[in-house]
């Protein structure tokens, strides 16, 4: 499981399109080449570090076996872990929960 941080507009959109293409906050997939997500023990301090500031927070939880785009695991400067990063757009229903942080 990975998991990608988003808004609830920017989610609705991919829902409707079926497929999720937002990179990380004000950047796609078009802009980014790929787009970031965190393990289960990144994303709390990913929300803490770039995403402190906003009020409406999903957390997506993806499932990897269910995409067939490349997850890269990538060292980001002087991170503990890797990063992964989907390669292509996020099929929504490789997307088996949403869970609402606030």
């Amino acid at each position: 499981m990975i998991y990608h941080l988003t808004d609830p507009d920017r989610w609705a959109r991919s829902l409707a399109d079926g497929m999720h293409t937002g990179s990380t906050r004000d950047a796609d997939l078009a802009d980014e080449g790929f787009i970031h997500c965190s393990t289960a023990e990144q994303w709390p301090a990913t929300v803490e570090r770039f995403y402190a500031d906003v009020e409406e927070l999903l957390l997506l939880h993806i499932d990897e076996s269910l995409l067939d785009v490349p997850v890269v695991h990538e060292q980001l400067g002087d991170a503990p872990a890797a990063f992964p990063h989907v390669y292509g757009p996020i099929p929504v229903s490789a997307v088996v929960q949403v869970e609402r942080l606030r």
